[in-house]
């Protein structure tokens, strides 16, 4: 079966590079994927990308040696099972906020006896290999979101199901839930401390830990703390912005000079 570059990253000792994929295009998503990423998840959570851009999104990832992980939208078997099959290495599961529903989302993301599973890998073959059944639950990564006052609570329950691999920390849905103003990097005190609580945690049950950085500054000083999955903005932010700085260039080199006057 083929290589998941996160696990071999991990066990190195270094944390995957995460770009994040908002955009329902293919073209988009191979154009990403030659940038160098580590790893692109496509988001299927928030925004416009469906299950038919997503399949061809991933299968424009695999031009590369970029890892392919999708945030499904919900934890729910169906498009679990879903992502996997369309050949999803790695899969982003928001709200989970109990034991029970991380104990869902690992059965579901595995075949029996680990898990429940359903058989039928019909383009995760073809990425994965002919021996994909075989070892997709020890190939395959899965993360569990935690984003909410009531998955802090019950934080060491989540991170003590066996099969789950790693949480991942939205700074912005979890800002929300603490009260707080809802952002990235310089997130306020109290989502801090909660960050710092869930990387400690995790590192105390052999979880791994990732989060979401509004920029490289902010990822690398997260990395410098223990997290081993960073992602940095989104293909329509990073356009965005470069179409920006652009702009704002043009603008002032054509300026008009001062007391000038067009006749």
């Amino acid at each position: 079966m083929r290589e998941n570059r996160i696990r071999t990253l991990w066990r190195e000792g270094r944390a995957a590079v995460n770009g994040w994929l908002a955009i329902p295009d293919g073209f988009s998503a191979e154009t990403m994927a030659h940038q160098g990423w580590d790893t692109l998840t496509i988001d299927m959570q928030h925004g416009v990308v469906d299950y038919q851009a997503a399949v061809h999104m991933l299968t424009a990832i695999a031009t590369t040696a970029t890892v392919p992980v999708v945030r499904v939208p919900w934890n729910e078997p169906g498009i679990l099972m879903k992502a996997l099959d369309a050949g999803a290495y790695g899969i982003i599961c928001p709200m989970v906020n109990t034991r029970e529903d991380a104990e869902r989302l690992v059965a579901a993301t595995h075949y029996p006896p680990m898990g429940t599973r359903s058989m039928g890998p019909v383009r995760a073959s073809l990425y994965g290999g002919a021996d994909y059944q075989k070892k997709a639950n020890e190939t395959v990564v899965i993360f569990a979101m935690i984003e909410t006052r009531q998955a802090l609570d019950n934080l060491d329950e989540i991170l003590s199901v066996k099969g789950l691999d790693a949480v991942y920390i939205g700074p912005a849905d979890l800002s929300l839930a603490l009260g707080c103003n809802p952002t990235f990097d310089d997130v306020d005190p109290p989502v801090a401390e909660a960050i710092d609580l869930v990387l400690a945690r995790a590192k105390a049950h052999g979880v791994t830990a990732g989060i979401h950085n509004g920029s490289p500054e902010g990822a690398l000083r997260r990395i410098e703390k223990g997290f081993r999955f960073v992602t940095i903005s989104s293909d329509a932010r990073l356009m965005a912005a470069g179409a920006q700085q652009v702009m704002a260039k043009m603008r002032a080199g054509q300026a008009p000079a001062a007391g000038g006057s067009p006749y």
